[in-house]
């Protein structure tokens, strides 16, 4: 039964790897990229280790470890490399509608 339930969340993080993939592919423009690339694969990753963790429970510690790391720094990674994206004034796809640093006056001139 553990093999099954493994197998399944496998399958499941690999399906959010996909999309992550496919989100990659499809945005039009860097920061919804960077959304793409770090929320799906975020799952996807925690989903692998955890189905992992069912067929190995052995290195349940260690992959709790990595799924803990990758939780902590995807986001916090994403943040930083949209936000110096943003800084150095990459350009956001023409059916963005919104730009609230722009309009809080927080993007610096150059």
């Amino acid at each position: 039964m553990a093999g099954i339930v493994g197998n399944v969340l496998i399958l499941f993080g690999a399906f959010f790897l996909f999309t992550a993939g496919l989100g990659l592919l499809r945005m039009p423009d860097a920061y919804t990229r960077m959304q793409a690339a770090t929320k799906a694969p975020t799952l996807g990753n925690t989903l692998v280790l955890l189905g992992i963790a069912f067929h190995h429970p052995g290195w349940t510690l260690k992959l709790v470890i990595l799924a803990y790391f990758i939780l902590m720094t995807n986001p916090v990674s994403s943040h930083a490399l949209a936000r110096a994206a943003y800084r150095i004034g990459v350009p956001m796809a023409p059916e963005t509608t919104a730009d609230a640093l722009r309009d809080a006056g927080r993007r610096p001139e150059r």
